[in-house]
């Protein structure tokens, strides 16, 4: 059995620019086929456009609202909304008040699966 706790966790920034706190990933369990993060960031502030060529990810709202963009179709996400993100398309959540949302990804995220314009 494998439990690890939030707050032992220590945050990073990723690659896009957001505040990620991994919850489980390779760098803390033995998970092999996806990962799981809680991500924050500040009002106004945004995760840069990218995407990933293997990666599928979802977000799950936690607290606050923005708007989430995917493939130039932007919409309203708050707090509740799980959206899904498939592997090769563009996407993109910018804060309108401080946002935290779990992330999921599987295969588990990595830096090196991460591209922009």
């Amino acid at each position: 059995m494998e439990i690890c706790n939030r707050e032992l966790q220590v945050p990073f920034v990723t690659k896009d620019g957001s505040t990620i706190r991994s919850l489980l990933d390779l760098s803390n369990a033995s998970v092999m086929n996806q990962s799981l993060a809680e991500a924050s960031l500040p009002a106004g502030g945004e995760i840069t456009r990218h995407y990933h060529i293997v990666s599928e990810e979802f977000y799950y709202l936690l607290e606050g609202n923005g708007v989430m963009e995917i493939d130039g179709l932007e919409r309203e996400v708050s707090v509740g909304d799980a959206i899904l993100i498939p592997s090769n398309t563009w996407h993109g959540i910018r804060a309108v008040e401080p946002l935290k949302f779990l992330c999921c990804c599987s295969p588990p995220y990595s830096h090196d699966d991460t591209y922009f314009v």
